[in-house]
C-alpha cells in the first residue's frame, strides 16, 4: 500500500495542478507501470528459489544465488530504460493526442533514471520476503512515502524559490526517493547482523549459467505473464486517451483505485508463496497445502471487503481526485465495473503465485495471452470503437472495464482448476 501510495500521491497532485496533467499522467504512468511491473515480476519469481533454500536450511547458497540474480537485474534495467527513454513509437502506435506527448515523454525520461534503484530495491524486498523478514521493508516503504508526499507537492507547484515543474515534478520526486531507498537498503545489508550468515558481500562470482538458466525458466515466463497482465490493464489508458481528457482523467481515477486495491491480494499472494515454498523446501507438502488454503481464505475475505467498499463509496472516492463534475460522474460509473474486476483479480493473483511455487509458469502465460490480450484488451477495443455483435460501439472507457472484468473472471476460473490439478499431482 505504501508503494502504491506513490501513484495515489501523483494522481491527486497532478489532478489538482491541471486536468491536462492528470490526463498525461494517465498515459505516462501506464507505460511506466507496464515496464516496471513486468520486469519486477521476473525478479519476484525468484522468491520461491530463495524461500526453498531457506526452508531446506541451505543458508550459504542463498548469498551466492542473490549475487547471481544481480546479472538478471542488470539486464532488466537496460531493457526498461531503453523503453522509457524512447516512448515515442508507442505513443504514435496507440494514437495518443499530440498535445499530450511532450508532457508524457518528459515525465518518462525522468522515471527512466528512477528505474534502476526501484528494481534493485525490489530485489532487496523479495529477498526479505523469502527469508520471512518483510517488516524491515515495510518500515522503509512507509518512510519513503513520508518523503514522497511533500516532495511531489513542492516540485509540482513550486515554491521557496523553485519554479513549478508540473507533471515532471512528480517524476523528479520519485527519482529522489528511489535512490534514497536503495542507499538505505545497501546500508542495512552491510550493517544488520541478521544478514551476516548469508555472506552477501563476498566477491561476485562469474555468471553461473546453470543457475541463471533456472532463474530464466522461472523469471522469463513469470515476467512475460506479468507483462501481459499489466499491459492488458495499462494499455487501456493509451487507447482511452483518444476519447478526451475527461475520459482519461476518470479512467486514471478508476485504475489508480484498482491498483491500490490490488496491493492486498498481491501482498497475500507473496506471503502465501513464501510459506508454500518454505514448506516445500522443508519436505512438508501437507503444511504447504495448508498455507495455500489459508492464503485463499484471507484473499477472498479482503476481496469482498474491498469490492464492497468501491461500490458503496463510488461517488465519494472520485471527488478526492477531481473537482470536475463530468470526471466524477464518469469515475463513479467505472467503479461499478471495478468491483467485479478486483474480485477476479484477487483470485487469479493468488493462483499464479502459488503455481510458481510448483514451477508451473508456462501454462499461465498461455492463458494470460489468450484471455487478457484476446478477450480483455482486444474485446474492449472492439466494444469501445467498433461494436461487438448486436452491441454498438460504446465510445466510453466503461467498455474497457467491462471486457477486462470478463477476461479476468475467465482467467481466475481456469487458474483455480489448474492449481487444483497441480496440487493433487504433487501429493
Amino acid at each position: 500500500m505504501a508503494v502504491m501510495a506513490f501513484g495515489v500521491t501523483d494522481t491527486i497532485v497532478a489532478g489538482r495542478y491541471a486536468e491536462g496533467a492528470l490526463a498525461a499522467l494517465s498515459v505516462g504512468s501506464a507505460i511506466f507501470v507496464s515496464v516496471y511491473v513486468s520486469l519486477m515480476g521476473g525478479l519476484q519469481a525468484l522468491l520461491p528459489v530463495w524461500a526453498e533454500l531457506h526452508g531446506a536450511r541451505r543458508t550459504g547458497e542463498v548469498g551466492a544465488s542473490v549475487r547471481q540474480s544481480l546479472y538478471l537485474c542488470g539486464i532488466a534495467i537496460v531493457l526498461g530504460m531503453s523503453v522509457l527513454l524512447f516512448p515515442a513509437p508507442m505513443l504514435r502506435w496507440t494514437e495518443v493526442p499530440r498535445a499530450m506527448r511532450a508532457d508524457v515523454e518528459a515525465y518518462l525520461q525522468v522515471l527512466a533514471f528512477a528505474l534502476a534503484p526501484a528494481l534493485l530495491f525490489r530485489l532487496f524486498s523479495t529477498l526479505n520476503q523469502s527469508l520471512g523478514k518483510p517488516q524491515l521493508v515495510t518500515w522503509l516503504q512507509l518512510a519513503s512515502l513520508a518523503m514522497k508526499l511533500p516532495l511531489s507537492i513542492w516540485l509540482t507547484f513550486g515554491g521557496a524559490g523553485l519554479p513549478a515543474m508540473g507533471l515532471v515534478g512528480c517524476g523528479v520526486a520519485t527519482l529522489i526517493v528511489n535512490w534514497t531507498m536503495l542507499v538505505l537498503a545497501v546500508l542495512l545489508l552491510r550493517r544488520q547482523a541478521f544478514y551476516r550468515e548469508y555472506r552477501f558481500w563476498q566477491r561476485i562470482e562469474k555468471p553461473d549459467w546453470s543457475q541463471l538458466g533456472q532463474f530464466a525458466r522461472l523469471g522469463v515466463p513469470a515476467g512475460l505473464s506479468v507483462l501481459v497482465e499489466v499491459t492488458s490493464f495499462t494499455l487501456m489508458a493509451l487507447f482511452i486517451a483518444r476519447l478526451g481528457t475527461a475520459a482519461s482523467a476518470a479512467h486514471q481515477i478508476a485504475s489508480n483505485l484498482t491498483a491500490v486495491a490490488y496491493m492486498m491480494p498481491l501482498s497475500l499472494a507473496i506471503a502465501t508463496s513464501a510459506r508454500v515454498s518454505f514448506w516445500l523446501g522443508a519436505g512438508e507438502a501437507a503444511l504447504a497445502r495448508r498455507a495455500c488454503r489459508k492464503g485463499f481464505e484471507l484473499a477472498l475475505f479482503f476481496a469482498l471487503l474491498i469490492a464492497g467498499s468501491m461500490l458503496l463509496f463510488r461517488w465519494q472516492l472520485p471527488r478526492i481526485y477531481s473537482a470536475n463534475p463530468e470526471v466524477v460522474a464518469l469515475g463513479a460509473t467505472l467503479l461499478l465495473a471495478t468491483c467485479i474486476y478486483h474480485f477476479a483479480d484477487a483470485v487469479q493473483t493468488l493462483c499464479v503465485f502459488v503455481l510458481r511455487c510448483y514451477r508451473v509458469t508456462v501454462m499461465p502465460l498461455i492463458l494470460y495471452c489468450t484471455l487478457l490480450w484476446g478477450v480483455g484488451l482486444g474485446g474492449s477495443y472492439l466494444l469501445a470503437y467498433r461494436g461487438v455483435g448486436p452491441w454498438p460501439a460504446m465510445e466510453s472507457p466503461l467498455a474497457f472495464w467491462i471486457m477486462g472484468a470478463l477476461a479476468l473472471a475467465l482467467t481466475a476460473t481456469l487458474f483455480l482448476a489448474l492449481l487444483l490439478v497441480t496440487v493433487r499431482q504433487r501429493r
